[in-house]
């Protein structure tokens, strides 16, 4: 009698979204300490892919991005204007998300925090190249220990956008947590939200809202770390991206 072998179930890929202005080289870092089933994508706008050529929504963003990702469920992590993309991904087509991780995301901001990033979008309006400065200063201030190469290849990065489109792709970063926020109860995967102690933008207790608005999420903080987390402290964020993934699979084996 011949015996009947199942085929073992894949792990899911992960699959990997950053913030505005950068590109996927942000993870590289990162996806060296991570499964070989890592990838990182380009989101609308950035990198190799065309410029926006008018404005756009969040909506609009993450269909592209989902239309890119591979089949079937992936442990989705989102990084900055890549995590309001990932939660709207998760929220509107749970079948294509097995875990959702929300590194440095905004979250519900306060009346003066949409005003301070109302204040940054017109100050890259106005002057990009020296927006471009301040940003660098503030996710890498003087005392930082993330390598000058590094810091020069994500200037590189940033000054190398389409104007345009980057004013596009900010415009959705400024806004996008209000249009996400009254959809994030609709959320049912395993959620993580991850953020750095000293981020003055994506602040802990922006990731504390986003854990108590996602039904079962759970927030976590990484100390003395800014909003740069993927280059500033990957492998803390490797690790913790790792021990949540498997966790996820472990429950979805025994379920």
């Amino acid at each position: 009698m011949t015996e009947k072998h199942e085929t073992p179930r894949l792990a899911p890929p992960v699959v990997l979204l950053h913030g505005v202005g950068l590109d996927r080289t942000v993870w590289d870092a990162l996806r060296a300490l991570m499964p070989e089933q890592t990838d990182a994508l380009d989101l609308p706008g950035h990198g190799a892919r065309p410029p926006l050529r008018a404005p756009a929504s969040l909506a609009e963003l993450a269909d592209d991005v989902r239309a890119r990702m591979p089949r079937g469920p992936v442990h989705l992590v989102g990084f900055s204007l890549g995590a309001l993309i990932a939660q709207h991904i998760a929220a509107f087509h749970p079948e294509v998300v097995a875990s959702l991780t929300c590194v440095s995301s905004v979250c519900k901001r306060t009346p003066d925090e949409a005003a301070a990033v109302a204040g940054r979008l017109e100050a890259a309006r106005a002057d990009f190249p020296a927006s471009v400065a301040t940003s660098l200063e503030r996710w890498f201030p003087h005392d930082t220990e993330v390598p000058p190469a590094t810091i020069v290849a994500t200037e590189r990065v940033l000054l190398a956008n389409d104007r345009a489109s980057y004013l596009h792709a900010y415009e959705v970063f400024a806004t996008g947590d209000a249009v996400i926020a009254p959809e994030l109860h609709r959320i049912t995967a395993p959620t993580l939200a991850i953020t750095g102690e000293l981020d003055p933008g994506s602040t802990p207790e922006m990731t504390a809202r986003l854990a108590a608005a996602v039904p079962g999420a759970r927030a976590l903080v990484v100390p003395g770390a800014r909003h740069m987390l993927p280059v500033e402290d990957a492998p803390a964020l490797a690790a913790a991206l790792t021990a949540f993934i498997d966790e996820t699979q472990k429950a979805e084996a025994t379920a």
